[in-house]
């Protein structure tokens, strides 16, 4: 291999948090994962990643600058003994092997490169180690060896698991960030985007069961159950509500507060309303997607009388006579 400085484009003097910069920026642009079907990416890795094994060991750059090891992490011939010197490709001294003996953990599909990573809880890394250390894996001999692969064929797992999550109406609705602890104790930050039904199911990529050799981790697929509201019902992107009124509000009208998924609003009763009757709140519907109109709200007329007896309602109705020909039930032909 070439010289493990110029791989990285860095000069002897670099320390060691600038040659961690440089093999970042580098195993970024070259990551078969992040660059499948570009020519030649995977063996650029493998330097990368090689040249890295060498200069971002302390002991091995140390090894290496002295001439105790090739660009290879092999001994030289006639080379003092150093930390691993002596020991041939067999006994695991190349750095291919060093992966596959650390594994460090699973490949994540859904990829951040931000700004902000540390140390214990590095993305790009976590990806880059598993990428590699299923490398190793496929080579002969190699640690928890699996089925070869093409180069640039990063074989995801079909270990994906499956959650039915209980959501509260009005999150279903207008939609909500938050939260959530799964069934096996997992909490994951979930976004319940507006307008959600019963049914919908949420993909949280790389959540799923970890698995290792290189392969990516599973999906998590969270399936949304709306749980039933006290008052609204969902009509598609409309809502209804019963609103219950009394006689006096039904005979002489008046304005009343109702209740929407958006807030309270007033509503002007007309005089002489019977139950059943439907009113129409504009645009206090659902929510709705970009692209999609807010649904309305309907609001139906139910006419409650007191739970105990209202004496005056009992003598009023006692002396009050129907007016000639009303007869409530005439259209169900009696």
């Amino acid at each position: 291999m070439t010289d493990p400085y110029k791989v990285l484009g860095v000069g002897k003097s670099a320390s060691q948090d600038e040659i961690k910069t440089a093999y970042r920026k580098l195993a970024k642009k070259y990551h078969p994962d992040l660059n499948q079907g570009a020519a030649n990416v995977e063996v650029r890795f493998k330097e990368v990643s090689a040249a890295y094994d060498i200069l971002g060991d302390p002991e091995k750059r140390r090894q290496y600058d002295r001439g105790q090891i090739d660009p290879d992490g092999r001994p030289r011939s006639g080379a003092g003994a150093g930390a691993g010197a002596g020991a041939g490709p067999g006994a695991g001294s190349g750095p291919f092997w060093r992966w596959a003996r650390r594994d460090r953990g699973q490949a994540r599909s859904n990829f951040d490169f931000g700004p902000d990573f540390g140390d214990e809880s590095d993305p790009i890394e976590d990806v880059i180690n598993a990428w590699r250390s299923g490398q190793a894996g496929a080579g002969p001999g190699g640690a928890g060896a699996g089925p070869e692969r093409e180069p640039g064929d990063p074989r995801r797992s079909t270990q994906d698991l499956r959650y039915r999550l209980k959501v509260p109406f009005l999150e279903a609705v207008n939609g909500v960030r938050k939260r959530v602890t799964l069934s096996d104790g997992k909490v994951v930050s979930l976004t319940i985007p507006v307008a959600s039904e019963d049914g919908k199911t949420l993909r949280l990529k790389g959540q799923g069961k970890p698995a290792r050799n290189g392969r990516m981790a599973g999906d998590a697929y969270i399936e949304i159950a709306v749980e039933p509201h006290a008052f609204y019902q969902r009509d598609g992107m409309d809502i209804r509500l019963d609103l219950p009124i009394t006689l006096k509000e039904a005979v002489e009208g008046g304005t009343i507060t109702v209740p929407t998924v958006h807030g309270n609003v007033n509503l002007k009763i007309p005089a002489g309303s019977s139950s059943d009757k439907t009113m129409r709140l504009r645009g206090k519907g659902v929510p709705g997607p970009p692209g999609v109109d807010t649904g309305d709200q309907y609001v139906r007329f139910v006419i409650v009388l007191p739970d105990k007896p209202d004496q005056a309602l009992q003598d009023f109705i006692a002396e009050w006579k129907p007016p000639a020909g009303y007869n409530p039930r005439h259209k169900l032909g009696v």
